[in-house]
């Protein structure tokens, strides 16, 4: 299970769902490992990723099958405190 965000101004912003998975993303990963790892639906986590991709906060890259999702940085310029 990941930690919860701590940060209660980007938990306002975005939501806590969106908020633990741009905080899980200091490290690239696939919508199937950040379900498991949140233990929500891979649906549940596309419908977040693609949200945060629209805002600019992620990108994302195919890795052969899989695609991964990483924060740009604007995303690190937001989490920054």
């Amino acid at each position: 299970m990941p930690p919860p965000v701590n940060d209660r101004a980007l938990v306002r912003l975005l939501g806590p769902a969106r908020a633990r998975l741009l905080t899980l993303l200091a490290e690239p990963a696939t919508t199937t490992e950040l379900a498991r790892r949140l233990e929500i639906t891979p649906g549940a986590v596309s419908r977040h990723l693609s949200v945060l991709y629209d805002a600019g906060l992620l990108y994302r890259s195919r890795r052969g099958r899989s695609v991964q999702y990483a924060r740009t940085s604007l995303a690190e310029d937001l989490l920054r405190r």
